[in-house]
């Protein structure tokens, strides 16, 4: 039996999240279909983390077993053969069949998670960047949001950026980076934790945008991280402009992972 691991990347747009679902209309349905057209047998993925509907992937890292002995170019392009255009494998990679490489898993070998948002900030919309980027019309002062970011820093509880119906056991997460640069009208927020809680990414969005437009002070970031109640924090944002952009591994593994750029589209 040998384990092989895969780099998918997808626009999310189209697609009910990753999660298989009894519509099929996910990406992990999709992928799974596709292998087992290639494959002709199922095989069942496992990934490093679920992605809600709308939300994309540069980079997102699966996993599944089988007898199969195949070139890792093979799994690449058999599997794409089978793929809806806006689902794509962008590489393969067979772990070694010695007992200790079989540790290897998506999910729980990874290290931290980085994610993207793209945010257009211009007074119209753009139809170019639509389901691609998010949308604030309302000037945003990137200062003001990166000394609310400053609070998030470090290992927290993080409640009060937690939807109701996350499944995490635990909600304290180390947060590593949070990174905002603006470039012309479009703004890349780009988050590293150690692991993500359900909707945290898009929650701190809604509250960076409240800092952004002046409706709190910079401030407010902690106090609404010391409440610890999802009720102190903004809305959540939109999904359009969240992209997984990188899961981070002990390079022992040898995974050929590609460069996380935040602006994959153009």
């Amino acid at each position: 039996m040998t384990r092989i691991a895969l780099g998918v990347q997808y626009i999310g747009t189209a697609w009910n999240g990753y999660q298989k679902q009894p519509s099929r209309d996910t990406v992990q349905d999709k992928l799974e279909i596709a292998l087992e057209k290639f494959a002709c047998t199922p095989l069942h993925t496992t990934c490093a983390g679920r992605t809600d509907a709308g939300v994309h992937a540069i980079e997102q890292v699966v996993h599944f077993d089988t007898e199969l002995q195949r070139p890792a170019q093979s799994w690449v392009r058999g599997t794409n053969a089978f793929l809806p255009e806006s689902i794509v494998v962008r590489w393969a990679h067979a772990l070694a069949p010695a007992p200790e490489m079989q540790e290897f898993h998506a999910r729980f070998s990874a290290r931290s998670r980085t994610y993207h948002y793209v945010l257009y900030n211009h007074p119209n919309p753009s139809a170019l960047l639509a389901g691609r980027a998010g949308w604030v019309f309302r000037p945003l002062d990137v200062e003001r949001m990166r000394e609310a970011a400053a609070h998030l820093i470090g290992t927290h509880d993080f409640t009060s950026f937690r939807a109701s119906g996350c499944q995490a056991n635990s909600p304290v997460k180390d947060m590593q980076e949070i990174r905002i640069e603006r470039h012309g009208d479009v703004i890349v927020f780009t988050v590293r934790a150690s692991a993500f809680l359900h909707h945290m990414v898009r929650n701190i969005m809604g509250s960076l945008i409240y800092v952004g437009t002046g409706r709190n002070r910079p401030e407010w970031m902690a106090e609404v991280l010391d409440a610890r109640s999802r009720d102190a924090a903004a809305p959540t944002f939109m999904p359009d402009g969240l992209y997984l952009a990188k899961i981070d591994y002990d390079p022992k593994w040898g995974l050929p992972q590609e460069p996380a750029h935040p602006l994959p589209w153009l």
